[in-house]
């Protein structure tokens, strides 16, 4: 595959969350400045939502199949619900007592899961404390009540729907894994959990944690093995250089079935991760420390076909619904204050994808 840049549009402030059409003609996008917008990414137009989350963070968004309706969450906790065709407010759930990390929305549109937790040190070591909330959320996306809640260890940052619907995989900070059953519901135990320690470690340089983590999660279009990304072992939290990790682990059995070869990786924080629509190839991307790339295309067989340094922070990646388009949409450093205003550092690129 080859990726050849068509546009690099800004936005004022980094981007978090992104939905947008199967044809990537309109992109939403949810904002660190607590902002919506809706942007249309040929000729760059932007036009703000009502109803955000400022001043909070606006940290996640999921459009509806039909179009209609986006749904966004934020470090407010709350998920708001957004009529595309006005812009305006629908409906407003608080969530959480803490940020919603991540959402993710199933294939038919039925349902949206929001993650959450906060570190809170349980002890010497710094472990991170139980949960004070559910740490997983299944809401129904028309009428907002809950479908089901689950436990996990915190903070739990990524979650993500099997194509069918029926279960729910979310990944936390230690590098574990849980998957659930939705019909089993709410509290039931997971049919299947791991832990991979590719994922995290213990810093004892500057600051006492753990770090790293799972920050992204896909199941494969055939729902038979679950993807996983994030950041590995770095023994300084603050500098954020661990190995760029991807896994896939056949999920029923919780077992490792490939990883990212060695020579492929650099370092620095994974975050997105999406399947092109042929089933043979695999996105992932983020934020480059040290290394050549920072987004790559990767085959079925765990071999890197194609990799790019996008020269920016990397929060989502998108494939259009005939693969024959991928947006990135991200951050490029906060910079300064110039006479009193904030620099717009929000990025979103297109790119045309020749197989």
């Amino acid at each position: 595959m080859k990726l050849t840049r068509a546009h690099n549009h800004t936005l004022p402030s980094g981007v978090l969350g992104l939905a947008m059409t199967p044809d990537a003609s309109r992109a939403y996008c949810a904002c660190a400045d607590g902002v919506i917008y809706e942007f249309f990414t040929v000729d760059g137009r932007m036009e703000p939502f009502e109803g955000g989350h400022a001043p909070s963070y606006a940290s996640g968004a999921v459009l509806l199949p039909d179009g209609a309706t986006l749904i966004t969450s934020g470090y407010d906790g709350r998920l708001v619900w957004h009529d595309t065709a006005t812009r305006r407010q629908r409906m407003t759930r608080q969530a959480h007592d803490f940020w919603s990390w991540q959402l993710a929305v199933s294939r038919d549109g039925s349902r949206i899961a929001s993650v959450t937790g906060q570190y809170l040190a349980a002890g010497w070591k710094y472990e991170p404390d139980v949960e004070v909330e559910p740490s997983v959320r299944v809401l129904n996306t028309q009428t907002g009540k809950d479908v089901a809640t689950f436990s996990h260890v915190p903070p739990v940052q990524c979650c993500a729907f099997s194509p069918d619907g029926r279960y729910l995989a979310a990944g936390n900070l230690l590098g574990e894994v849980r998957v659930w059953d939705l019909e089993a519901g709410t509290g039931s135990a997971p049919i299947s959990k791991w832990s991979s320690s590719d994922f995290t470690s213990w810093g004892t340089t500057k600051s006492h944690h753990y770090s790293g983590g799972i920050f992204a999660l896909a199941f494969s279009p055939d729902g038979s093995t679950l993807l996983g990304c994030g950041m590995g072992p770095t023994g300084d939290p603050m500098a954020g250089n661990g190995k760029t990790v991807w896994q896939r682990w056949d999920w029923r059995k919780g077992e490792r079935r490939d990883q990212i070869k060695d020579g492929q990786h650099g370092t620095g924080l994974m975050e997105a991760l999406d399947w092109h629509p042929d089933g043979k190839h695999f996105i992932m991307a983020g934020r480059l420390a040290q290394g050549t790339w920072n987004t790559g295309i990767f085959a079925e067989d765990g071999g890197l076909v194609t990799a790019i340094d996008c020269q920016m922070r990397t929060t989502h990646a998108r494939f259009t619904a005939d693969g024959r388009m991928l947006v990135l949409a991200g951050c490029n450093g906060q910079k300064p204050r110039q006479n009193g205003i904030w620099p717009a550092w929000g990025r979103l690129q297109v790119y045309c994808v020749e197989t």
